[in-house]
């Protein structure tokens, strides 16, 4: 592991301060008029989803965290498991639900992923940037509705619940955006 310095930082890198795992996912360069420069950053916890603003002084060493990612295809639930496959040697893993509860909103079975580990412990499920789910329970579509209007709430066929336009109906597929919790995007 290499040990690099506030200068260093770039988003999506990742590093271990305090003790844990962190993906830096923003940082702004700051030189004040007086005083020294420093960095402001926004680091998420890899082990336990929490974001923390960070300022890092010049003076400030970590070293980076070599992380993995493997392609996985999602399979099955297990007994409060989720069952995933390497899709290269077919491998299979059993991932705890409590681990990933934020991505089984959007998780289909056959659905490639990524899984990323940290010396073999598994991290982080990552998503797709859109996904495309069934509208399993909406109220009845708006003849002539536009995507302008209010909006209504919709549950998916994974349970997540979304805002929709109006004129979306039960039985519709839907593009889901995974990056922002579950925002609608457009009609598959």
């Amino acid at each position: 592991m290499a040990t690099i310095g506030m200068n260093d930082l770039k988003t999506g890198l990742t590093i271990l301060y305090n003790q844990s795992i962190w993906r830096v996912l923003e940082f702004q360069h700051v030189k004040p008029g007086k005083g020294a420069a420093f960095v402001r950053s926004k680091l998420k916890n890899l082990r336990t989803g929490a974001v923390n603003e960070v300022t890092f002084r010049p003076g400030d060493k970590f070293e980076t965290a070599n992380i993995a990612q493997t392609s996985m295809q999602y399979l099955y639930e297990d007994a409060g498991n989720h069952v995933f496959m390497d899709t290269e040697t077919y491998d299979q893993v059993e991932i705890p639900a409590d681990k990933i509860q934020d991505s089984l909103k959007f998780l289909l079975e056959n659905m490639e992923v990524k899984i990323t580990t940290y010396e073999g412990e598994i991290l982080d499920v990552e998503l797709p940037k859109t996904v495309t789910l069934t509208v399993a329970e909406t109220q009845p579509g708006i003849k002539g509705a536009t995507a302008n209007g209010g909006g209504k709430p919709a549950t998916m066929e994974t349970g997540l619940v979304i805002t929709v336009p109006d004129f979306i109906n039960a039985g519709d597929k839907l593009i889901v955006n995974t990056d922002d919790g579950g925002s609608y995007t457009s009609r598959a």
